[in-house]
Parts: structure tokens; C-alpha cells; sequence
């Protein structure tokens, strides 16, 4: 299974970060499998923003919630996340992952990884 992230890597401060992680390989309807997303921000460890489930449920980071949304589409095999109003605090490099596992920061209780993407904000 390949997972591969796309979007903008430069987002002003107050906007909204939209990325989207393309699964290859692997089904993201398949059952109890649940697909992430996380991120690593300088001086801070690897933390899970949010993920959904194989029948479409959501859960998010509570530190995180009032700003966050991630949806899929089935067809394309993709999953998508949105962070609004976003501030330099949430420059970082963000991740997709999939596996049986979700809700963790450890980087081992995923299966499958995307390579990465930087995200910047600033004006």
C-alpha cells in the first residue's frame, strides 16, 4: 500500500490548509482499517491531527477539533484534510497514514506511511 500527499506547501496565516492523500494498493473502505493524518512541527513531536474509518467516521485531535475536517472520496480512493484558520504555529511537515491503528503519535503503530509534505504558513 502507497499513500502520497498533495497540496499547497505555502498557506497565508487565516486561511485554509487543504491537503489530500491518495491511497494506492489498498482500499480505504477496507474494514478496520483507518486512515490519518498527522503532522511534526519544529520542537514539538510527531502528533495525529485526525482520522476516518473504512465506514466514514471521524475523529480529531481535541486540541484540534474546532479547526479541522477530513472527508474522503471513495471512488478516487482519497481522504482529504482541511485546517482552518491556520497560524504560523501549524508549519510542519503533515503525513498521511493508514493501518489498524490511529489516534497515536508513534510513528511504528502505523502500517503504511506518505513520504511527506511541508506545509509553510506565513504571509
Amino acid at each position: 500500500v502507497q499513500l502520497q500527499e498533495s497540496g499547497p506547501g505555502l498557506v497565508k496565516p487565516s486561511q485554509t490548509l487543504s491537503l489530500t492523500c491518495t491511497v494506492s494498493g489498498g482500499s480505504i473502505t477496507s474494514v478496520d482499517y483507518y486512515w490519518s493524518w498527522l503532522r511534526q512541527v519544529p520542537g514539538k513531536g510527531l502528533e495525529w491531527i485526525g482520522y476516518i474509518t473504512s465506514t466514514g467516521n471521524r475523529y480529531y485531535r481535541p486540541s484540534l477539533e474546532s479547526r479541522t475536517a477530513i472527508s474522503r472520496d471513495t471512488s478516487k480512493n482519497q481522504f482529504s484534510l482541511r485546517l482552518i484558520s491556520v497560524t504560523p504555529e501549524d508549519t510542519g511537515v503533515y503525513f498521511c497514514a493508514g493501518g489498524r491503528s490511529a489516534g497515536v503519535n508513534s510513528r511504528s503503530d502505523y502500517d503504511y506511511w506518505g513520504q511527506g509534505t511541508q506545509v509553510t504558513v506565513s504571509s
